[in-house]
């Protein structure tokens, strides 16, 4: 352990044991996702992976520490869980509300959210594709480690591009901001409205954003198109036996079955793509259930009416993935016609529905990105955006409220239970890394098995086997609420060498 520790040491942090004896490999800590991990690779004494274990060591546990608060506060509170998708939180956490106080919000204000919510869709996916996930591809999954990042990228694509994308997410955040007052923490959504409408007299600059936005959709599809489709090798990577997995899917789809963030049922479609349930948040808990392992903090969803049946895949096992590439298995189509046809080009070119391929979900977003566009195009232009009519004041004693969102990482659920006064008693967060935290797993040790052979491994190796499970864009800030006993906690002192020179256990 100490050993493979060291080498981690000495390759700054990320990289691996690479002695040939040794029988662990460790990548600690994984890099470009939101939240803590690691991952523990364990070998056989010819040098192949006996397994591998995506670990999470890290709890938030707002899920305990939530009791007794003001329900009304949830919508702040949770928007703290993770700083790149508060928004998510915000939403899921404000639609709780609506349905906890039993009020219906105005149409303006439904309108309001959807804008808003959109908006940081875009934003967020285009987190992902640039600077997260994006230099796998832009710069190389071998490339140095030290260019696998945002510098890397501008300087394969070059600064103007760099500054485009800069500068757009940052006028996308400013609308967040305007109607949220602050872009980190909104403090939009309120039980049955929203607290700031958008004013007339304000909106030409949002119609220029928006048009602006659907432009660097655009713009972001043909850089997919330029830099991963038009080269085989990474095709094939993307298609590849190492990064597939058959499993049920599940995504938010409106009354004609077609993704929508907002709102909508909950569809799932088994491996070959056939419907198997559709519901509302209100009957998740006949749906979903929660597994635990005590080797990560983060909880692994499953289909209950399927059953936990381990890490595995296929009809008869209950493991189902979320996020871009699974809301486009469980939807029939996209709601606006340019991501329409970017969808029907998607199928067609991997093969039919649904697709299995994990790589997929990089594809599948920059999909949703154009969805996302075009429907912020269609909400800045409707005259219900500047409405005074923003709140329905709730009378209704709350008891218990659910609500969900889709959030760039997939399906997000929360689960509030009050007393009279409204005081949380019971809190349950189904976030949507959990609802990818079986098949992540999975993916991350079907890589490892795949890539690593003779106990030969590199740098470069390593980074593949981390895009297994980069390629969910995880968020385990978000997801960590399993206490499987008493919190592990290893000091360790390590001198200028790299030596450790103390360790202590708890």
């Amino acid at each position: 352990m100490e050993e493979a520790i060291k080498q981690i040491w000495e390759k700054a942090r990320h990289g691996a044991s690479a002695n040939p004896s040794t029988r662990r490999i460790v990548i600690d800590p994984i890099t470009r996702l939101e939240g803590h991990g690691k991952v523990d690779i364990f070998l056989s004494d010819k040098g192949n992976v006996e397994r591998a274990y995506f670990q999470v060591p890290e709890l938030r546990g707002f899920e305990v520490f939530s009791r007794g608060r003001p329900a009304e506060d949830m919508p702040q509170i949770t928007s703290r869980i993770c700083g790149v998708c508060p928004t998510a939180h915000h939403m899921a956490a404000t639609k709780a509300l609506d349905d906890l106080y039993q009020v219906e919000p105005t149409v303006p204000a439904r309108k309001i959210r959807e804008l808003v919510y959109n908006t940081f869709m875009l934003e967020d996916h285009a987190l992902h594709v640039y600077v997260l996930g994006g230099p796998d591809f832009i710069v190389g999954p071998d490339a140095p480690a030290g260019m696998r990042n945002i510098v890397g990228v501008i300087q394969k694509v070059g600064v103007e591009v760099g500054k485009k994308v800069i500068v757009m997410r940052k006028r996308l955040r400013e609308l967040i901001t305007y109607a949220g007052g602050k872009v980190i923490h909104p403090v939009l959504g309120l039980p049955g409205g929203v607290a700031k409408g958008f004013a007339a007299a304000d909106m030409p600059k949002f119609k220029e954003l928006a048009k602006d936005g659907l432009e660097f959709a655009r713009f972001t599809m043909q850089v997919f198109r330029d830099i991963v489709l038009k080269n085989p090798e990474y095709v094939k990577l993307i298609t590849s036996d190492l990064y597939t997995h058959k499993t049920h899917y599940m995504g938010m789809v409106d009354a004609s079955n077609k993704v929508n963030f907002y709102d909508g049922l909950l569809r799932v479609v088994d491996p070959s793509g056939k419907e198997i349930a559709k519901f509302s948040s209100r009957q998740y808990t006949d749906y979903i259930a929660e597994h635990v392992e005590p080797w990560s903090y983060v909880k692994f969803c499953y289909l209950k009416k399927v059953g936990w049946k381990g890490f595995s895949e296929g009809a008869d096992s209950g493991v189902y993935s979320v996020a871009p590439l699974a809301r486009l298995n469980a939807a029939d189509g996209m709601a606006t016609p340019e991501a329409q046809k970017a969808y029907e080009e998607y199928f067609k070119t991997l093969g039919g529905k649904p697709v299995h391929h994990t790589m997929a979900n990089h594809w599948a977003r920059v999909i949703e990105m154009l969805y996302a566009a075009e429907r912020i195009n269609e909400l800045v232009n409707d005259p219900d955006i500047t409405s005074s009519n923003i709140r329905t004041i709730p009378t209704k004693t709350p008891k218990a409220g659910i609500g969900v969102v889709e959030a760039p990482r997939g399906t997000l659920i929360h689960h509030y239970e009050t007393d009279e006064r409204g005081l949380i008693q019971k809190a349950n967060l189904i976030v949507a890394t959990q609802g990818n935290s079986a098949r992540m797993a999975m993916s991350v040790e079907k890589a490892a098995k795949g890539l690593i052979v003779d106990g030969k491994v590199s740098d470069g190796l390593l980074n593949m086997v981390e895009m297994a499970f980069r390629a969910y864009d995880p968020c385990h800030g978000c997801a960590t609420h399993s206490l499987p006993g008493q919190m592990p906690i290893v000091a360790r002192i390590w001198n200028k060498q790299g030596q450790v020179v103390e360790q202590i256990v708890r």
